[in-house]
């Protein structure tokens, strides 16, 4: 569809803003669950949105597991209907507590989370025990992100009989992030693929062989989730593709999402000939990708010249624009936009009729 993104109430629409469109969020949901195989084998990550109306909407659609990177974001999934709720970061400090009490106060969702240190494992079973609960627990493995984890091999194989044997743990499985492995060539993604994950399959078929239990293995970032359709019991958890965004769609042309998060920014002023300044700062589109981090979709930007808080100059050969001109641009990276915003519009029938709170932008909710 032409101009798609268009809304006919830009007049009434504050800049910058977030404007969402929940008929092509459903659309890209479909695509994700034919692209994993089933949704029975999504467990899509809701950092990309922290939205409980789209978790409600991956609900609707079959999708019942997620995954979370905060307290606040397992929270607000399971306030909102989920029912299988992975927090994947490892728990340390007080966080290990609010884990608890999540487990407490929501005693209809399944919680689970990540260890991958004896200490971690010794300090999450000691926190279960005292408050008689037993917390569903993945080991997670270091398969090349060079981030958390232990490297797939006689240590980690260790790690998990420590955790098998925790009392207040229970042992799900084994989890291995690759957001690293991203390349425009497939054949080499499913060659990197498979060299990342041949030790990891291993260790799963080693622990089983020694009588331990590994339900499942939780793998994939957005390039790669399409590469393990079929696996038995393997769970994908891409995310970004719910939303989609500009640098995605670089990463992974073989990926078709439809963009379905739009920023709406207006022309602040004209500093000179040739040149625009608008209101998408770092304040509004997230500033940790090189430039450029936005891209226009009414606009032919020839150069950024400069990015600040609340400003994005901008070089283009246009030379009718006006102060007060809307413009649509699409964020190269969508997931920590969103946090940026207390709020985002929802487009209906090319309007903006409602706002949705972005509950889970926070580092707490009430846990």
């Amino acid at each position: 569809m032409t101009n798609w993104y268009r809304i006919a109430n830009a007049d009434q629409i504050p800049s910058p803003a977030v404007l969402l469109y929940p008929d092509r969020i459903a659309e890209n949901l479909q695509r994700m669950i034919r692209g994993a195989g089933g949704a029975e084998r999504l467990r899509p990550h809701v950092k990309t949105h922290k939205l409980p109306q789209v978790v409600q909407m991956k609900l609707q659609a079959g999708i019942t597991k997620f995954k979370t990177a905060t307290i606040a974001e397992a929270e607000m999934t399971a306030a909102a209907g989920g029912r299988d709720v992975l927090l994947a970061y490892p728990l340390v400090g007080p966080n290990v507590r609010r884990l608890v009490e999540l487990v407490q106060a929501y005693p209809q969702t399944q919680f689970s989370t990540l260890v991958d240190h004896p200490r971690t494992i010794s300090e999450l079973g000691q926190a279960a025990v005292a408050a008689g609960v037993t917390i569903s627990t993945f080991l997670d493995l270091e398969v090349g992100m060079q981030r958390t984890g232990i490297v797939p091999g006689p240590e980690a194989e260790l790690r998990y009989h420590l955790l098998s044997k925790t009392p207040g743990l229970l042992p799900a499985g084994l989890h291995a992030y690759d957001g690293h492995l991203v390349n425009t060539d497939l054949a080499k993604l499913a060659a990197e693929v498979q060299t990342a994950f041949a030790p990891v399959w291993t260790l799963r078929d080693r622990l089983r062989s020694q009588g331990l239990a590994v339900p499942k293995v939780l793998v994939a970032g957005t390039p790669t989730f399409p590469r393990f359709a079929g696996l038995q019991d393997v769970e994908v958890g891409c995310g970004t593709t719910v939303l989609w965004d500009v640098g995605q769609a670089d990463a992974c042309p073989d990926l078709d999402f439809l963009n379905a998060a739009v920023l709406l920014t207006r022309v602040i002023s004209i500093p000179g000939p040739n040149r625009v300044c608008v209101d998408l700062g770092h304040k509004a589109v997230a500033a940790e990708m090189p430039q450029p981090r936005v891209k226009f979709l009414n606009l032919e930007v020839t150069a950024v010249i400069r990015h600040s808080e609340e400003h994005l100059v901008l070089e283009t050969p246009r030379t009718d624009l006006q102060p007060g001109d809307v413009l649509y641009a699409l964020p190269r990276h969508i997931c920590p936009t969103m946090a940026l915003h207390q709020d985002v519009w929802v487009v209906r029938d090319r309007r903006a009729v409602e706002t949705w709170p972005v509950v889970a932008r926070v580092r707490r909710i009430h846990i």
